[in-house]
């Protein structure tokens, strides 16, 4: 399964995140508030996962409790792999991930899909690196992020040039998501979401954290041109304008979008056949059963 679209620019992807990895401790509080609630999530499953898989954690929060019998971390960037001080850590690239069938109990993934091509592809891999029975726990960035700032730039860049160009990742949909995970083959697929809103001193604060994030714009329809100075001046002025608060502070809305997934096995359970009911809905609703088109009223 091929994605021919090229949304993002994977080598660029790979700079941001080799940059950020010096300093990625000084702007982390993201990933690991994400990871605290994937650790959260799993607490709740009561399972042991012996072999696990992290995709995209060179960024070293993760935390597995109880810690796996053997845990991989797999990351895009060399640098920020290098710097995690122990385990089995394998440089890998989302899209083609190296590693074998029917391999580990347990697959998370902390804000790092989002800069996926081909996630249908992706998440084929994830679903047959699986054991029958196995977990896929993720953590992605949703549509609605950084919406303030996606505003900001399309008002000031329309205008001070008379067009735009993308600065903000065309992040997935919710929707689309849960349809991913039935393609890919997952049983039991689960989809909800999250909403963390940070505030910062104003717009250049918040460009530096998502630089210092690895999360700056790898779009590939990027301009190659970059900002120009009166674009980023307005822009940051149309953002104060239209949001900040009383205390001139300007908020950053982070959409999380959680993706649960099953390897299917014989054990799990089953939705029944369609018409294979054996309790009446009008028992149900305390009505009396109508003929279509009838209004239902209840029991005297």
């Amino acid at each position: 399964m091929t994605n021919d679209i090229t949304l993002f620019d994977r080598q660029t992807v790979r700079r941001h995140r080799d940059r950020a990895a010096s300093t990625f401790a000084d702007h982390d509080f993201l990933h690991r508030e994400i990871a605290d609630q994937l650790a959260d999530r799993l607490h709740d499953v009561k399972r042991t996962f012996s072999t696990a898989l992290d995709i995209g954690g060179g960024h070293g929060t993760t935390t597995l409790h109880p810690a796996p019998d053997t845990l991989v971390t797999a990351d895009l960037s060399g640098n920020l792999l290098r710097q995690m001080p122990g385990g089995l850590r394998v440089s890998a690239d989302e899209e083609f991930l190296p590693f074998g069938e029917n391999t580990f109990d347990l697959v998370a993934s902390t804000l790092s899909l989002h800069w996926v091509n081909d996630l249908p592809g992706a998440l084929v891999q994830i679903r047959r690196a699986l054991k029958p029975d196995g977990l896929f726990l993720a953590a992605m960035l949703g549509g609605d992020t950084l919406i303030e700032l996606r505003r900001a730039f399309l008002e000031a860049e329309a205008e001070t040039t008379g067009g735009t160009s993308p600065h903000t990742s065309p992040v997935a949909d919710v929707a689309d998501t849960g349809a991913l995970l039935q393609r890919a083959g997952f049983a039991l697929p689960v989809i909800d979401t999250d909403t963390i809103t940070v505030t910062y001193s104003d717009m250049f604060a918040l460009m530096r954290e998502l630089r210092g994030m690895g999360e700056a714009n790898a779009v590939a329809a990027r301009s190659r041109a970059g900002l120009r100075r009166d674009t980023l001046f307005a822009a940051a002025a149309r953002y104060q304008e239209l949001y900040a608060d009383d205390d001139g502070r300007i908020p950053a809305t982070f959409q999380i979008i959680w993706m649960t997934g099953w390897a299917p096995h014989e054990t799990q359970q089953q939705p029944l056949r369609p018409g294979s009911g054996t309790t009446r809905l009008a028992d149900a609703l305390d009505a009396e059963e109508q003929a279509t088109g009838d209004k239902a009223s209840p029991k005297r």
